[in-house]
């Protein structure tokens, strides 16, 4: 087993059993209380179990996210929800709050671990949160591979890195542009994403620089580190962290798995032959043009996005399978996407993708169709090719 753990995010249960599937060693989620994600589809306790139980069954782990900048009204009953989240199983919590880490590391057998929001740049801050009984530093976004490996070589503490997702206009995500804007805080799970709206450029007030049908926003590339991941690897980066609780069930199965082979690449040969073929993989999920944040050199032009035409197409995620009839040889799957039958489309597993094509396609009650049109109904087709439970169909 890898001694580098990949860690990806999930906003629901099926996406944390996607993540996990798609190989990811450990799944970072929110709860219902303290969490920076409160439009997510926050798991409940009982959810959080479920997940716990299906993580430990495959070998992973399950990280709970407890990072909001924590006003008074925030404090109460945060013992009983941690002791409630060991109950259910829950191995980590990422916090930001010394209070909430202090709490997870005296009265839990949980790991606390030091969320990016606490901006941790240097070894330093790292010996005090190993005081109050922490076990790893998660990095400020803003370390070159240099800086992260001087950090690595001085602290005995277990360290994380983003790889891969959003990066902040602010220090480390701690904005208040989605606060003074629209009155939602964004250190309190409610960001509006300011800094991603469409913007006219003005001079004087009211003569418009921008040329017309163009916008500007203030926003960053999203993060891709694929890169990179050699000489984290080398410097001994235990987690590398995708960002994205919000993101798709397609996008977190498309960029968990692109990220696993290349970990396992690298460990397995030592060297990458292709680093595009992890990049375009990622690119059939990706609709934000990426870059490699603060990792080679400090940020120019090339890793902003000002310009918000610059949006990447995917490829269209259109279903994924439920079951497998193996002595009918029917496929029967969930649609997200329209699709016509008679189409050949791939289908990307964990272990790998290949094509087929979708002959006719029927309705549960046999009827068939001449466009799948209505996402979420179930749907059923002929494949000579066996398919598997949460293998994904995407249009070529």
């Amino acid at each position: 087993m890898t001694k580098f753990e990949l860690l990806a995010p999930a906003g629901d249960l099926e996406k944390l059993k996607v993540a996990v599937l798609y190989g990811a060693n450990a799944v970072f989620i929110g709860g219902q209380k303290f969490s920076l994600r409160s439009r997510a589809s926050n798991f409940t306790i009982d959810e959080i179990k479920e997940g716990c139980d299906f993580a430990h069954k495959h070998g992973a782990k399950i990280h709970v996210t407890c990072n909001i900048v924590m006003h008074n009204l925030d404090t109460d009953g945060v013992l009983e929800y941690l002791k409630a989240l060991e109950n259910a199983g829950v191995d980590c919590i990422i916090a930001s709050s010394t209070y909430i880490l202090s709490l997870v590391a005296k009265y839990t057998k949980m790991e606390a671990h030091v969320s990016t929001q606490c901006s941790s740049a240097n070894p330093d801050v790292a010996e005090f949160y190993k005081k109050i009984g922490c076990k790893r530093v998660v990095f400020a976004r803003e370390l070159s591979l240099d800086e992260i490996k001087e950090f690595k070589d001085n602290t005995t503490l277990d360290v994380e890195s983003f790889i891969h997702g959003g990066m902040c206009a602010s220090y480390s995500g701690r904005c208040m542009l989605s606060n003074n804007m629209t009155n939602r805080d964004a250190n309190r799970g409610g960001c509006a994403h300011s800094c991603r709206w469409n913007y006219d450029l003005m001079h004087n007030g009211n003569e418009k620089m921008n040329p017309d049908g163009d916008y500007f926003s203030m926003s960053s590339k999203d993060l891709c580190a694929i890169r990179a991941i050699p000489k984290l690897m080398d410097i001994g980066v235990n987690s590398f962290k995708i960002e994205g609780r919000m993101k798709s069930l397609h996008y977190i199965a498309t960029v968990v798995n692109a990220y696993r082979r290349i970990i396992d690449e690298y460990e397995t040969t030592g060297m990458v032959k292709d680093f595009s073929i992890y990049e375009d993989a990622i690119a059939k999920a990706e609709n934000r043009l990426t870059g490699s944040g603060f990792l080679f050199h400090n940020p120019t032009i090339n890793e902003q996005l000002y310009d918000l035409n610059l949006t990447c197409p995917t490829k269209e995620f259109i279903g994924i399978v439920r079951r497998y009839d193996k002595e009918t040889k029917t496929a029967y799957i969930e649609q997200r996407n329209y699709f016509l039958p008679n189409t050949d489309v791939e289908v990307f597993s964990p272990s790998g993708s290949f094509v087929i094509n979708v002959g006719k396609v029927y309705r549960m009650d046999d009827t068939e169709i001449d466009a799948a049109r209505h996402p979420l109904e179930e749907l059923k087709f002929h494949s000579d090719i066996e398919l598997h439970p949460f293998d994904l169909m995407r249009l070529l």
